[in-house]
């Protein structure tokens, strides 16, 4: 596809995704809405897939984040989570749950254990998944509002990330990123996440060494934004 193509093309998509709706959304109060968006782009193999998955759904029970969840029972959070790979495939596996005890993570543990994997599109579109990310959160009366996108590379179709988290929808909204590995010789990713992807008051970028470390990665962000919260309210 020529250049000029590719940048309708996108605007195109854009305009589309920016349009159209997702899911039914409520009224619930809370104190954050997280959601959190797994890349299943071509790169990612089957086993990478299920240790992504297995990993958040150990993460969410770990004691130090399940503390961390149920904290404040009178202002809860809410979860949903979502994959994504090229412009054309994003898809709910969690759709939102207010974590009010120990038995709704177990529930959204066991339904990311139990999801199997289907065909997508093998492209890395991570504005796409800005977008559907964003229109998940819109909505939320939430005290914040967090998105969390990760990824093992850059993207290479679709709208791109450092033009999307600009449009007025990401207003009030954070953008964090787990990076899987460091990228190549062209691209640092986690400067790629810096520069280009994350968004928003309290952003930052934590990095898994590999697939295998996804579990303790995603606890160690998910600590680190339910911790932001508590330190917020005592200031």
């Amino acid at each position: 596809m020529r250049p000029r193509q590719f940048g309708r093309y996108a605007l195109a998509l854009l305009a589309a995704l920016w349009a159209g709706g997702v899911v039914a959304q409520t009224d619930t109060p809370c104190r954050q809405a997280l959601a959190l968006g797994l890349d299943v782009s071509g790169s990612v193999d089957e086993g990478e897939y299920r240790l992504q998955l297995d990993g958040l759904a150990a993460a969410l029970e770990h004691a130090d984040v399940l503390r961390a969840l149920l904290s404040q029972p009178d202002r809860p959070i809410q979860i949903a989570v979502y994959e994504w790979s090229g412009p054309s495939h994003q898809r709910l596996l969690q759709d939102w749950a207010t974590i009010t005890d120990r038995t709704v993570v177990a529930s959204i543990a066991n339904r990311l254990r139990g999801t199997a994997r289907i065909k997508a599109d093998p492209s890395t579109g991570i504005g796409a998944a800005m977008i559907y990310g964003q229109r998940l959160l819109a909505g939320r009366k939430c005290e914040t509002r967090t998105l969390d996108i990760s990824g093992d590379g850059p993207t290479n179709t679709g709208p791109r990330p450092q033009d999307v988290r600009y449009l007025s929808g990401f207003n009030g909204i954070t953008i964090n990123g787990l990076v899987i590995g460091s990228g190549d010789a062209d691209t640092d990713l986690v400067t790629y996440y810096k520069e280009l992807v994350i968004h928003g008051f309290g952003r930052f970028v934590e990095q898994a060494d590999d697939f295998k470390d996804y579990e303790d990665a995603m606890a160690r962000k998910l600590l680190r934004e339910l911790r932001g919260i508590v330190v917020s309210d005592l200031q």
